[in-house]
């Protein structure tokens, strides 16, 4: 089963116009409209901000990929953009770990599959910053787009180039949604799963909600997010005005630009040392470990095979990629495919990668949703964006956070295999909380 819901749907033309402004905060900017409100940055160097829906569209169900592109295809068919391709309109947003998932509890706001044609977009690439406004529907005077954005430059002119980050709130108490003896015995009966031979590897997940001591702005932890992680991919979403998903994930789900593919194996982890010394061991410990090179070659051959049924792959050379407080191999995978491919197809065929999910795909997925105690939502599921051409890039949505209220509940999770020993991989599984832990506390 699978059902669509899209505002400003199939019938009409989208119609943007853009202009060249000086740079702004992002935080700024956001913090001045109301939601819906998302943000995306890369390490390639692209910034998006967008603000207000001109189109929204919702799905869930086994088909909602297919769903999206299907709405899209629709909506940009008789598009009018007027402005660099920097400043092209695109659709933000992302999807759920998995297809049914319902939208409630710590995840409220956030269904299955949701994407966002902001009203208002502020896009920077190198040293140019663009304003994009577009309106969708069946009746859009171009001429009022044109007013729009006259309306909405002379708002962000007035907005500061730079905005201080705010103090970090403080952590009142944390609370796991596992504790470590849960963790073990969820560990223990996936390593019963796959001694008994229908399963490889599974990935398991635990959250841990963080009860903050003040206020919290979720902009202004992104931003810390950046000046500590600034190699990863960033981003914030805001569906309703009390709740935001945001995180820094290392891991590239998929970019799709001119024909090419772009993706990546990424598992595998170690911490940083405390001297560049320590830290070469470490790094050695990572290339030399038969368990971690193991479950990164598994990994990394499943995404080649799945990208291959689009077109020619090339697999790189594995690497260490060092983060601030972790470090991962990482096999680069390119493909050339045919024009008619859009990067949703490229993500469904990838979602949920052996890094998120586990081999084979079902079975590991069976045990996810008999072993964990919490809701994954959009955790470890694709999150980003695309345009009229189906270009676009998704990144896997690792390292990130509810924050609502008072409280952030973050995520982490750890590839089991055959040989993992429970209390390694508890030790292992609360780095990847650090990165946004490390940013509310005092």
């Amino acid at each position: 089963m699978s059902s669509l819901s899209g505002e400003a749907a199939a019938r009409g033309a989208a119609v943007s116009r853009s202009c060249r402004v000086a740079d702004v905060s992002y935080r700024a900017f956001l913090a001045a409209r109301d939601a819906p409100r998302i943000h995306w940055a890369d390490p390639d160097g692209l910034e998006l901000s967008g603000c207000g829906a001109a189109a929204t569209v919702t799905a869930a169900g086994s088909d909602r990929f297919g769903d999206v592109r299907e709405w899209a295809t629709a909506l940009f068919d008789d598009r009018d953009h007027d402005g660099p391709a920097v400043a092209r309109p695109r659709l933000l947003g992302g999807f759920a770990f998995h297809d049914d998932h319902t939208a409630e509890g710590t995840w409220a706001g956030f269904p299955a599959a949701q994407f966002v044609l902001p009203e208002v977009q502020l896009a920077s690439a190198g040293e140019e910053t663009w304003l994009t406004v577009t309106r969708a529907g069946e009746a859009v005077d171009p001429e009022a787009v044109d007013a729009a954005l006259d309306d909405a430059r002379e708002q962000v002119e007035s907005l500061p180039a730079m905005r201080p980050s705010g103090p970090r709130p403080g952590v009142e108490a944390t609370t796991p949604t596992s504790d470590e003896a849960s963790w073990r015995e969820q560990v223990e009966h996936a390593v019963e799963r796959i001694e008994a031979g229908d399963l490889r590897k599974v990935v398991l997940a635990t959250a841990l909600r963080a009860d903050l001591d003040g206020d919290l702005d979720p902009r202004d932890l992104l931003e810390r997010l950046r000046q500590s992680y600034p190699s990863c991919f960033r981003f914030l979403v805001e569906p309703i005005g009390d709740a935001a998903f945001l995180g820094a994930t290392p891991e590239r789900l998929v970019t799709l630009q001119d024909g090419s593919v772009e993706t990546v194996g990424l598992a595998g982890s170690v911490g940083r040392g405390d001297t560049p010394e320590a830290d070469a061991d470490l790094a050695a410990e990572l290339r030399n470990s038969e368990k971690l090179r193991h479950e990164q070659r598994l990994v990394t051959d499943t995404v080649a095979d799945s990208v291959a049924a689009f077109g020619d792959v090339s697999v790189g050379e594995r690497s260490v990629r060092k983060l601030s407080n972790i470090q991962h191999l990482s096999t680069p995978i390119e493909a050339d495919v045919g024009a008619d491919t859009h990067v949703l197809d490229v993500a469904e065929a990838l979602h949920p990668t052996p890094a998120v999910g586990g081999l084979p795909p079902e079975a590991a997925l069976d045990v996810i949703r008999e072993t964990e105690t919490f809701d994954r939502g959009w955790y470890a599921a694709p999150v980003g964006w695309f345009d009229a051409d189906g270009d676009g890039t998704f990144a896997v949505a690792l390292r990130s956070a509810v924050a609502r209220d008072r409280s952030v509940t973050m995520f982490a999770g750890n590839g089991i295999v055959a040989d993992s020993d429970p209390g390694e991989e508890y030790e292992e599984v609360q780095l990847k909380y650090q990165p946004i832990l490390d940013e509310l506390r005092r």
